[in-house]
């Protein structure tokens, strides 16, 4: 096993600087021109790949241009036009929703606080970052998606189970200007190598610093990890 500095902020700081040299261009990998774009790629992207969310918003961005076209559409040729996402019934309902109360309540503007996104249906705390940070240029806090979940937890840097809770943990680790750049890193590097099943730690720029190095992923499930 790899052996992780002292503290927390010191572990976070080091694997922060360690990613952000692996990946150099990390950034979002969701596709949109504005604001309700992102909206409608974040609420879409709910467990499902963000590739498959881009394919089928290419289609859909040119057909739904507004608020309004989104809160006029059919339900069921909504859900028709988006069939190839997870969920797709219960996110079409959510996305005429979310837009009927953007028309109503925003003047057709998607919101800039915390408290009025999280109001629109479909839309909890992590779509609200997503939206606010690279949609308004407003970070409150870390974007914790299942990639974060299981690295922060592998790494030593929280023991909570809850992305709510993971969050409230990071945010007092992690510098604020760093925030942003922190769900990226983890995001691409979950990808990239410490997969949810069969992390690659052999060929992990984090495995000397990583207490959950060389684990396969019996021993991984055995420890208690609930994100493999």
């Amino acid at each position: 096993m790899g052996t992780p500095l002292e503290t927390r902020e010191e572990q976070a700081a080091e694997v922060l600087d360690r990613l952000a040299e692996e990946y150099p261009d990390s950034s979002i990998s969701l596709r949109y021109s504005n604001r309700l774009e992102l909206l409608i790629a974040v609420i879409l992207s709910a467990q499902c790949t963000d590739e498959r969310v881009n394919d089928v918003c290419e289609d859909l961005f040119e057909k739904y241009e507004t608020a309004s076209d989104y809160a006029n559409a059919d339900q069921e040729e909504l859900a028709q036009d988006i069939s190839s996402i997870t969920y797709y019934n219960n996110k079409a309902s959510y996305i005429r929703s979310t837009a009927q109360d953007i028309v109503e309540n925003h003047d057709g503007e998607v919101p800039d606080t915390m408290s009025e996104l999280r109001d629109l249906a479909g839309v909890g705390r992590k779509t609200a970052n997503v939206v606010l940070q690279h949609g308004h240029d407003v970070v409150e806090g870390i974007v914790v998606d299942t990639h974060v979940q299981r690295i922060s937890r592998r790494l030593g840097l929280t023991t909570e189970q809850t992305p709510e809770r993971i969050e409230e943990d990071l945010m007092e680790i992690v510098p604020r200007d760093r925030w942003q750049a922190f769900t990226h890193l983890f995001i691409d590097h979950g990808r990239a190598q410490c997969t949810a099943r069969n992390p690659d730690c052999d060929g992990c720029v984090l495995e000397d610093i990583c207490p959950s190095s060389k684990l396969d992923s019996e021993v991984d499930l055995a420890s208690g990890d609930p994100w493999s």
